[in-house]
């Protein structure tokens, strides 16, 4: 699932692909990944307008154009991809822009979960995003324990809650706990002033080993790297990872070094 860090390669496709760039024609093929827009509105929105930049916030990504601006959601299985102009449409392009230059940027998605918003002025954006908490990039430590404090459930939880801090999903939520050595079942009211910072540090060096990449990746030495073996054992104390499920999600853990509480190994309760 495109987490924080895709999109922010996905803002570098709309950067190298997009930007300075005039749309010159917009095909919407199939207008069930368009929210509160039709395909006619899109065009006579977009079309003739110059991309002047790319902005994220969590996981959306927005257009700007000097005017309206074009909202992305990738879901779970959404991309943005720049092609050439002799480049095949494939089955699951969805909005195609051709631009100047003979560019040509189209908006992939298989199972269309999200999709794409027009916001025709800075208020529709202010209204789209105001569900979002801080981005999970950019908040400083101070504001990360504002959005914890107060919070009921699992830290996991909390940490998949967008509305909380803006931009993790899940396998950056597990590789985060995993670094911090905290059991993602953590009730986050039983976390201490050190397990907070200590989960702050670890999303801050997280992210920035993550989004040069483009992706959360799968590194021999990351949790992410072997959460799909077939035999799966924690790359930090060799314990065999666990597969359960936590806030609904998926979730692989280490209950040799991953703690419940009290720096008590998750695996010692009873």
């Amino acid at each position: 699932m495109p987490e924080l860090p895709d999109v922010e390669g996905f803002r570098g496709v709309l950067r190298t692909c997009a930007q300075g760039r005039t749309v010159r024609r917009i095909e919407v093929r199939d207008p069930g990944v368009l929210h509160g827009v039709d395909a006619r509105r899109l065009r006579e929105a977009l079309e003739g307008r110059r991309i002047t930049g790319g902005e994220r916030h969590g996981k959306w990504l927005l257009a700007r154009t000097g005017g309206p601006t074009l909202a992305l959601h990738f879901g779970m299985t959404g991309s943005l991809v720049c092609a050439g102009p002799d480049d095949p449409v494939e089955p699951h392009d969805r909005v195609l822009f051709t631009l100047s230059g003979d560019r040509r940027l189209r908006y992939r998605d298989q199972r269309k979960l999200r999709g794409l918003w027009l916001a025709e002025d800075e208020s529709d954006v202010v209204r789209l995003l105001a569900g979002q908490g801080p981005d999970a990039l950019d908040v400083d430590r101070e504001r990360f324990e504002e959005a914890l404090r107060g919070r009921r459930g699992t830290v996991k939880g909390v940490l998949l809650d967008q509305s909380a801090v803006a931009g993790l999903g899940n396998l950056l939520a597990d590789e985060i706990l995993w670094r911090a050595r905290l059991s993602p079942d953590r009730p986050v009211r039983e976390l201490t002033d050190s397990d907070r910072g200590g989960l702050y540090r670890q999303m801050r060096r997280t992210l920035r080993s993550a989004v040069p990449t483009g992706r959360v990746p799968p590194r021999a030495s990351w949790l992410t790297g072997r959460r799909d073996d077939p035999d799966p054992h924690c790359p930090r104390c060799r314990a065999p990872l666990r597969r359960t499920r936590v806030a609904g999600r998926t979730t692989v853990w280490c209950p040799g070094c991953q703690t419940a509480a009290s720096g008590a190994p998750t695996g010692s309760r009873r």
